[in-house]
C-alpha cells in the first residue's frame, strides 16, 4: 500500500472515502489502540489492534506519567502493524474514566440574533459553546456537553429544534466534569507519546454506542461496563442519555480479595478468576478442588470452587448493590423496559448475568461490540466485551467527524466556487495575454528591422 495514502488515512485528513479513526482505550489493566475505518455498508471495519499491559493507570486515573507512556506507546505501536501496511498513528479519540468524574443535570437559555430564519446547526453549536463557560468548583472542568429536550419560544419536549422558527432556546443539559489535574495528566501522557488528542470521551458513553441498539436506548436500559478498575454505568430513556456514575470497585478488586481470602499470589488469583471464576457460589461444586503451585518448592495448595465463589459472590453483590443506587438515584427506575446490559472484561465472569437478574430484578444480558461491525472475524477475540469500550472510541470518533462533514460543507462550497471562479478568470486572463504578446514582440521586432 502506498505510504503516503496510509499516513493520509491515519491523520484524518478530509480523504472522506477512506477517512480513518483511532480509538485509545486507556484502562487500569490494559491500553488498546483501534484503528477503524467505515465500509459501503456504513459498518465499522477494525483494520488493525494493539494493546498492552496498563502499568500506570489505577482506578481509571493516571498514577505513573512514564509507565504509562510505556504502554500507549507499545498498543500504538502494535496497532501500526496493519496486514494492509504500516500504518501511521497520530490523532486519537481517548476514553477518560475514574472516581473523579461526576454528572449533573443543568437547564441553559440561549437567544438567537437572528429573530427571523431558522433554527440551524449554529445557533445549537452557539448555544453549547455558552454552557462551556459555567464557573465550576475548584480544580474542575466540563468534559462533555450532551443537550436533552429543547424548549423553543416555550413549546417543550423537542428533541430536534434544526429548521424550526424561534427566537428563545432552552434546553436540559447532561454536564459531564472531571478533575483538571487528571484530564491534563491523560493529555500529557498522549502529547509526550507523539500523538494528538482529537477528543476526550467518557468511556460510558463510548460503551454503550458500540453495545446497546437504539431501540434500547429509546425503550430505557442500564449500561454497566465492569472494567479493571471501576465500574461504569450510564442509564438511557427516550434515547437519550440520563444519568452517569463511576463506581470505584471493578475485577481488580475481586482478583485481590482472592489473593487475601486463599492466601496466594496475585497472578494466581487472576487466573482463578479467569479460568474457574464464577458470581454465583450455589452453581459451584463441593468437591471441585483446583491446585495452586507452592512458594520456593512448598507443597501445592488447595482451593475449592465453591470458595472460589463465595468471594467473588460478596464482591459482586456489594458492585451490584451500588449499581442498584445510582439506578433508584436517577429516578428513572420504573422506566428501564430494556433491562441491564453488562459488558467489559468483569461481564465474562460466569453467572454474572444470573446475578445481576436475581439482585435487581431486571432482564440483563451481556453486551458484545458487534453491533456496529463488520469484520469481528479478522482479528482475534475483538468481539469480546473487553473491547467495549475501544469499539465504542472509534464509533464516537465517527460521528464527531459526520457532525464536523456536516457544519463545514457550506463553507468547503464556497471555498470550492470561489477557486472555480478565481482560476476561471486567470485562465481567461491568461488567454488574453498569449494573444496579444506575440503581436507586440512581432510589431518591436518590425521597428528595429
Amino acid at each position: 500500500m502506498d505510504k503516503s495514502f496510509v499516513e493520509k488515512e491515519i491523520n484524518n485528513q478530509p480523504a472522506r472515502k477512506s477517512q480513518v479513526v483511532i480509538g485509545l482505550d486507556i484502562g487500569t489493566t490494559k491500553i488498546a489502540c483501534f484503528v477503524g475505518r467505515k465500509n459501503e455498508h456504513n459498518k465499522i471495519e477494525i483494520i488493525s489492534m494493539g494493546k498492552s499491559e496498563s502499568l500506570g493507570v489505577m482506578r481509571g486515573v493516571v498514577s505513573n506519567i512514564e509507565r504509562t507512556i510505556q504502554s500507549i506507546t507499545a498498543a500504538v505501536q502494535e496497532a501500526q502493524k496493519c496486514k494492509e501496511g504500516n500504518l501511521i498513528i497520530k490523532n486519537v479519540y481517548v476514553g477518560i474514566a475514574g472516581q473523579h468524574i461526576k454528572s449533573l443535570q443543568h437547564r441553559g437559555i440561549y437567544t438567537r440574533r437572528a429573530k427571523d430564519g431558522e433554527i440551524s446547526q449554529r445557533d445549537i453549536d452557539d448555544f453549547i459553546d455558552d454552557m462551556y463557560q459555567m464557573v465550576m468548583n475548584p480544580g474542575e472542568e466540563i468534559i462533555d456537553i450532551i443537550p436533552q429536550e429543547y424548549i423553543v419560544d416555550n413549546e417543550p419536549e423537542i428533541k430536534y429544534p434544526i429548521g424550526m422558527a424561534g427566537t428563545r432556546l432552552e434546553a436540559n443539559f447532561h454536564i459531564i466534569t472531571g478533575q483538571v489535574s487528571n484530564v491534563l495528566n491523560i493529555r500529557k501522557c498522549i502529547d509526550r507519546s507523539n500523538l494528538n488528542t482529537k477528543g476526550i470521551i467518557l468511556e460510558p458513553i463510548a460503551s454503550a454506542e458500540a453495545v446497546l441498539s437504539e431501540e434500547e436506548k429509546e425503550a430505557g436500559v442500564v449500561l454497566v461496563d465492569i472494567g479493571g478498575g471501576t465500574t461504569d454505568v450510564a442509564i438511557f430513556q427516550e434515547g437519550l442519555i440520563r444519568h452517569t456514575a463511576v463506581i470505584p470497585f471493578g475485577g481488580n478488586v475481586i482478583t485481590q480479595d482472592i489473593k487475601e481470602g486463599c492466601t496466594i499470589l496475585q497472578r494466581h488469583a487472576e487466573a482463578l478468576k479467569v479460568r474457574f471464576g464464577s458470581a454465583l457460589a450455589s452453581e459451584s461444586k463441593d468437591n471441585e478442588v483446583v491446585c495452586i503451585p507452592g512458594i520456593q518448592k512448598r507443597d501445592p495448595k488447595e482451593i475449592t470452587i465453591k470458595n472460589l465463589a463465595s468471594i467473588i459472590q460478596a464482591r459482586m453483590e456489594e458492585i451490584i448493590e451500588l449499581i442498584n443506587y445510582e439506578i433508584r438515584n436517577s429516578g428513572y427506575g420504573k422506566k428501564l423496559i430494556g433491562g441491564i446490559v453488562v459488558t467489559g472484561g468483569g461481564s465474562q465472569l460466569k453467572h454474572v448475568k444470573q446475578l445481576f437478574e436475581y439482585m435487581t430484578g431486571m432482564d440483563t444480558r451481556i453486551g458484545y461490540p458487534n453491533e456496529h461491525l463488520a469484520n469481528t472475524n479478522d482479528i482475534k477475540n475483538l468481539s469480546s466485551p473487553m473491547y467495549a469500550t475501544g469499539v465504542g472510541l472509534v464509533l464516537k470518533g465517527f460521528e464527531e467527524l459526520e457532525k464536523k462533514y456536516k457544519n463545514e460543507a457550506p463553507a468547503e462550497e464556497e471555498v470550492t466556487k470561489a477557486e472555480v471562479a478565481n482560476h476561471s478568470e486567470k485562465e481567461r486572463r491568461g488567454s488574453f495575454f498569449d494573444k496579444i504578446l506575440p503581436k507586440v514582440k512581432g510589431f518591436f521586432e518590425d521597428n528595429e528591422n
